[in-house]
């Protein structure tokens, strides 16, 4: 029951995140209007800078993913680079291991949220020991499986059954039993972003 409490309280700050962005980060149909921006009658939307532009898509990519606080994602951004190869790519992969998130795209939970909630309060397993740490980075084949405590809660139990985001081919699902499998990395193009995703000007953003 406290998810669900949770979940509900989150869904203005949610959808405040996206109308101040101008986009509907998660393409949520129950999301109001997004395009007129703040305000009563909306605010004409200044031309950005180039700060101003890398700035809001730094912005957008923490909101995605639960509005990771400021530190929080700037050592995932410092992780990245250390990384060989692609540092944008890297981003995207740090981001995509993160317990919440797989949680999130294996539709145990409507929102990235309501995913943080039920890692925080004790309703995964990985490996098939309990971890409440949100932040968990996943390893390849490491299986993701809610504890039978939260199969019963109402807002987890409509999510699986209506499965309204399609899974990625970089996790695998066992629906009935609550269960998912982190099978690997993904590639930027195959995360199931619904707007336009721009992780290299959050490196430049951070590189300046």
């Amino acid at each position: 029951m406290a998810a669900k409490t949770s979940t509900n309280r989150r869904k203005p700050s949610k959808f405040k995140l996206s109308r101040r962005l101008g986009e509907n980060l998660w393409g949520s149909a129950k999301c109001p209007d997004v395009t007129s921006g703040p305000g009563q009658h909306g605010a004409r939307r200044k031309k950005l800078t180039d700060y101003g532009v890398q700035l809001k898509e730094k912005q957008k990519l923490r909101g995605y993913y639960g509005n990771i606080t400021e530190k929080q994602f700037r050592r995932i951004y410092a992780d990245a680079i250390r990384i060989k190869g692609d540092s944008s790519e890297n981003l995207v992969k740090l981001l995509e291991s993160r317990l919440d998130t797989i949680v999130y795209r294996l539709n145990f939970a409507p929102t990235v949220f309501a995913a943080r909630q039920l890692v925080n309060h004790k309703h995964v397993t990985v490996n098939g020991k309990t971890v409440n740490i949100a932040s968990y980075r996943c390893k390849e084949g490491d299986v993701v499986e809610l504890r039978a405590k939260a199969r019963q809660i109402g807002v987890v139990m409509g999510t699986v059954e209506k499965m309204e985001r399609q899974v990625p081919s970089y996790l695998s699902l066992v629906p009935q039993e609550f269960k998912g499998t982190f099978v690997r990395a993904p590639q930027f193009d195959e995360v199931p972003y619904a707007v336009q995703m721009n992780p290299n000007l959050v490196i430049e953003f951070y590189s300046r």
